[in-house]
Formats: C-alpha cells, structure tokens, sequence
C-alpha cells in the first residue's frame, strides 16, 4: 500500500499542476469567447491550428519520452546516456522541422488557408520545437521524482500566460479606446489570434530558461547500439501518439474540410469551446499519467507488481466516474464559462468526457505491452480506433455537424481499449476487479438516469438535488472502498 500511497502523492502533485493550471486556464476561455463571438469563426482558427501542433509535437517527440523511463529504468543503466539520446533524437527533427517550416512557410500557410497570416505558422512551429526538447527535460525532472518542480514549471507557464492574456483581451482594447491613433500603432484588435500565439511563443521560451540546468546531464553519444534498441522501442510509440493525438484531434483538423467556408469555422468554434469546459476529465487522466508512468516502470520488478496495478486502474474509474456526475450534475454553472453563443454545443458534454474515461481506461491497459517491449500492439490498437473515427467523422459530420464528432471519438476510444484488454489478458494477464467496477458503474448510471429524468424546473432546486446524487456516490466510494486510515493527512482525523 505504500507505493499505491506514493502514487497518490505524486498524482496530487501533478495534478495541482495540471488541475489548477487548467482551471486557471478556464478563466481565459470566458475570456476567448466573449472577446473572439462564435459567428466570428476566430476560435475555430485556433481551434484548427493547436490540433496541428499537437499532432507535430507527436512526432517530433517521437516516443522518446516513454523511452526514456523504460531504458533508464533497466537495471544498470547510464541515465545520462539515455536522457543524452533521447535529447540527440528529438533536437535533431525539431531542427529538421523547423527548416522545412521556415523554408517553406508561404505554401504551408496558403495549405491551410492562412495566407494572410504566415506569422501564425511561424510562431507555433518554434512553440512545437521547443515543446517537443521540454518533453524530455520535463521527463528527467519526473524521473528524478521532482513533482514539485515539475509543478511549479508548469505553473509558471499557466500564471504568465494568464496574466499576458489579461493584458492582451482586457487592458490593451480598454487602452485603445480611449486613444486608438496611439495604441493602433502596435495593437491591432481585429488580430486576436495573432496575440493568443505570440502569447504561447513568449511563455514557453520564459519556461525553457528554467530547464536550462538539467541539460548539465547531457553528453554527446554516439551510441549506436543504443540508438537502435531505443528507436525500435520508440517508433511503435510513435505510431500509437499519432493515432492517439488523432483520436483526440483528427475532427479538429479535417472539421473545415468537411463543413468548407464560414460555417465550418462557426461550428469548430462551438465544439472548440465546448470540449474545453470538458477538459476536467483530460486533467485527470494527465495528471494520472504523469505520475502512472514512472510508477509503473519503477515497480515493474515487484513481485506483487500486478495486484497494484489493478487497484490502480481501479481507483482511477472510481474517480474518473466522479469527475463525470461532478461535471454533468453542475453543468449549470458550469456553462458559464463560455458566452451564451456557445451553449448550443453543451449536449457533446457527457460524450466526450465517457470518451475520455475510455481513453484513460485505454492507457492503464497500456502498460502490458510497453513492460514486455511490445509497443507494436499499442499501434495496432490505436490505429484501429483511429481509422473508427476517421470513417465516422468522415461518413456523419457533413450529416450530424459536431455531433458526429463526439460520437466518433467515443467509437474509436472504446474499440482501443476493449481490444488491448482482450489481447492483453491473454498476453498478460491481470486480475482487475471487474465486479467492483461493473458496480461503480450501474450506481452512476442510475444516478446518472435520475438527474437526467427529473423534472425539476428551478436551477437552485435542481442543483441542490443533483448534490444529494453526488453525494450518494462519494457515500457509497467512502462506505465500500475508500481506506481512510491510509489516506496522507486525512489520517489524522480517522480514530
């Protein structure tokens, strides 16, 4: 139980970083929607360019991050060469990227139909550069288990990003209406996205200063034995990110493809936004993520290894489901944090956040293939969820709108993660307490059934009773599961 303690230290700890950043986060989504409406369709141009970078920053990472903590968990192994591989891999295609991006800036921005706005290229291209080498410093940091640095980095770059963002959206259009001949010179306000990734740009170049220390590790190798057992490790990795970043971004890269001209970039704003306010269910799974991992490869070798993982999974459906009826119970305050133009979007909600619970179950049950170095499975799994949701986008968006999206991200997600249990309890397999969990689920689908089907008309009634159903499911986790004594600081108060 001590180590399931430590994981629980660390995934507070990550997700203070993740959860409060994110909530800190929301305050610019009001922001965003009241300053950029959703008949603009400005929100939908960001919207489109932050999915392309998460699929670059995909591949320039290249599954190097993973790689790093399996190889330098290995028994003798020298974590300055790994981590200086591991740098050499990802600093050299960010470097290649960039020339080509730079190189050929005019066709890409014409491609992608920003031709007025190449600097909106430009500036996002660098931002996934630098990104993709701090995915390696910031897995050092999570190696040597300094959670607490990891945190405050990652809060650093979410309180100065907030506070740029304030600047940019409240105090500069205040400024130039009071003098727009003065402020007109160097603030243009009908540019928002333009400052929104000058923003991004600026931020992470101030949070790489910070993580210039741990390159005091890096060595120039030429290990080429290395090289190749890490690479043929990484690169079934880097198929299943890609299938991943696709699974939770493809809609919103190919959206104005399918839906072309402005009703296209109104219907991505909507969904855009929306699928913020149900990010609560990504910090989870991030936050689990980045303690999980560790975790797991450190423990690899105990004997009773597979028992601690599935409580883990367990626990991590326990509280998934939670944030779940948490989110949908409250959506009625929730909704506020975008402007009344985005509310028609809110029904995707419940859909994809029950994605994302399939996503996160999806990686927990990834870990069997990755232990026994057989990451190809991973991409096979993923490909297959991901061809899902290509052809139900595809086939149903022109039809259903953003809808098909949601639908199409549960479709893919739950075909990932039912073949990779299926596959891998005949690999290797692992005792989950599915009976437990099966339970956990019909109470929150019938809780789920009551909020859904009570008439109750008054939003402060209908809040109050939604609070009773949630708290009937925390009673029942507390009642049935929850080890209170073992719990850090809660301890205290339990005789």
């Amino acid at each position: 139980m001590s180590k399931l303690q430590s994981l629980f230290k660390d995934t507070v700890i990550y997700g203070m970083s993740s959860i409060v950043g994110r909530f800190l986060n929301y305050l610019l989504v009001p922001l965003y929607s009241y300053a950029m409406t959703a008949q603009s369709g400005n929100y939908g141009i960001v919207t489109n360019i932050y999915a392309w970078t998460a699929l670059i920053l995909t591949f320039l990472t290249f599954g190097f991050e993973t790689t790093f903590f399996r190889f330098a968990n290995k028994s003798n192994a020298d974590v300055s060469k790994v981590f200086s591989m591991s740098m050499q891999v990802v600093g050299t295609l960010s470097l290649l990227f960039l020339c080509a991006v730079f190189c050929n800036i005019s066709a890409i921005a014409n491609a992608l139909d920003y031709t007025g706005h190449p600097e909106f290229i430009t500036m996002m291209a660098v931002v996934v550069a630098i990104d993709a080498m701090q995915a390696i410093l910031f897995g050092l940091i999570r190696y040597k288990k300094q959670a607490w640095k990891f945190a405050g980095l990652k809060l650093l770059f979410i309180v100065t990003s907030i506070a740029l963002n304030l600047v940019a959206f409240l105090l500069m259009p205040w400024l130039y209406d009071k003098n727009p001949d003065f402020i007109g010179q160097f603030y243009d306000p009908d540019n928002q996205a333009y400052y929104i990734f000058l923003i991004n740009l600026v931020c992470t170049l101030f949070v790489t200063i910070f993580l210039l220390p741990e390159l005091k590790l890096f060595r120039f190798t030429c290990d080429t034995k290395l090289f190749k057992d890490m690479f043929a490790y990484s690169w079934p990795l880097l198929l299943l990110g890609l299938a991943g970043i696709l699974n939770l971004h493809a809609d919103k890269i190919i959206y104005t493809q399918l839906v072309p001209g402005m009703q296209g970039k109104v219907e991505l704003s909507i969904y855009g936004a929306v699928v913020k306010v149900a990010a609560i269910m990504a910090m989870l799974i991030q936050a689990f993520r980045f303690a999980y991992e560790p975790f797991v490869f450190g423990s690899s070798s105990d004997k009773n290894s597979k028992a601690l993982y599935a409580k883990a999974m367990k626990y991590f459906i326990i509280v998934a489901i939670l944030a779940f009826l948490t989110v949908m119970f409250y959506i009625d305050i929730i909704r506020y944090l975008i402007a009344p133009d985005y509310w028609e979007g809110i029904k995707v909600i419940p859909i994809v956040m029950i994605a994302e619970i399939f996503m996160g179950i999806y990686f927990n049950l990834s870990f069997w293939y990755k232990l026994n170095d057989e990451t190809y499975w991973g991409a096979i799994f993923s490909s297959i969820g991901c061809a899902i949701l290509f052809a139900v986008n595809i086939i149903f968006v022109p039809k259903y709108g953003y809808m098909a999206c949601a639908w199409a991200s549960f479709a893919g997600y739950f075909a990932a993660m039912l073949l990779s249990y299926i596959i891998g309890q005949k690999r290797n397999p692992i005792n989950y307490d599915i009976k437990s969990i099966a339970g956990y689920v019909a109470v929150a689908i019938i809780l789920y059934a009551i909020y859904a089907l009570l008439p109750i008309g008054n939003s402060l009634a209908r809040i109050g009773c939604n609070t009773l159903l949630l708290a009937v499911y925390v009673i029942y986790f507390v009642k049935k599961d929850l080890p209170l004594k073992q719990i850090p600081f809660v301890k205290r108060f339990v005789k």
